[in-house]
């Protein structure tokens, strides 16, 4: 478990040799569970306690889509448009602030992005279900859509962590190998992928009772896990300072 939680890759030092490259924490497993129980918990919530309607999962909102137009319940078919658009809008604001506006945001990227989140999050606690449900689904899929846009890296693989079909593929693929191949970086690849799967189902059953019993406040509860994650980010922040500074005065 321990060589699970590790995120550490070579890296070429300044002599040519090999080094361990920089702790990442926004790529390592820890952080990555937490963005996917966030991610199914936000799924549930909106499916169960505002309108049927997934914030995340896409894929379900086009088939629904597609089933309730097919049987001619119009009204029930066209709310499931505007959060694919806020997804697909939320896309766009992510790549066009990494490739335009990277120099100005880079450092705090991951903090705007993550408080961001979580500021909404308390908002949506407070907005009654007399409101249309729409505004609030939107306004969910576009910081989900940030989300999956800006960490889609795990160790030294890619992956989502706000649905979970490409990761049971590359899951499959990676075990596949480790089987056959004997691959043990493949299966250790494998295990991570199953983490976070395991990690988006669990944020789902936890999301939906909650939901189910709390209400629209439930949405609360997703906001302090992802606080975890700010303060696993900060923390290791922190560290690597630290560590910068030590190294800085054994140089001199």
């Amino acid at each position: 478990m321990a060589v699970l939680l590790k995120n550490y890759v070579g890296t070429s030092s300044r002599d040519g040799g090999v080094t361990i490259k920089e702790y990442m924490v926004a790529e390592s497993v820890p952080f990555g569970m937490i963005l996917a129980i966030v991610g199914g918990f936000l799924d549930a919530y909106t499916y169960i306690g505002r309108g049927g309607v997934f914030c995340n999962s896409q894929t379900g909102n086009i088939v629904l889509l597609a089933v309730y137009a097919v049987k001619g319940e119009w009204s029930r078919a066209l709310v499931h448009i505007p959060p694919i658009i806020a997804f697909i809008l939320g896309v766009f604001t992510a790549e066009f602030i990494k490739r335009h506006l990277s120099k100005i945001v880079r450092a705090d990227w991951t903090y705007i992005v993550l408080l961001s989140e979580i500021a909404v999050m308390i908002i949506i606690g407070f907005i009654p279900t007399s409101v249309s449900n729409i505004l609030t689904t939107v306004v969910v899929s576009f910081v989900a859509s940030l989300q999956v846009s800006s960490f889609r890296r795990l160790v030294d693989a890619p992956y989502s962590t706000t649905m979970t079909t490409g990761n049971l593929r590359s899951a499959t693929v990676a075990a596949f190998l480790a089987l056959t191949k004997n691959d043990r970086r493949a299966g250790m690849r494998s295990m991570r992928y199953f983490a976070i799967i395991f990690s988006f189902m669990t944020g789902a059953v936890v999301g939906g009772l909650l939901t189910a019993h709390l209400g629209i406040t439930a949405i609360w509860f997703a906001g302090i896990i992802l606080l975890s994650a700010v303060v696993l980010f900060r923390t290791d922040e922190i560290r690597n300072k630290r560590k910068v500074k030590q190294q800085t005065v054994i140089k001199f």
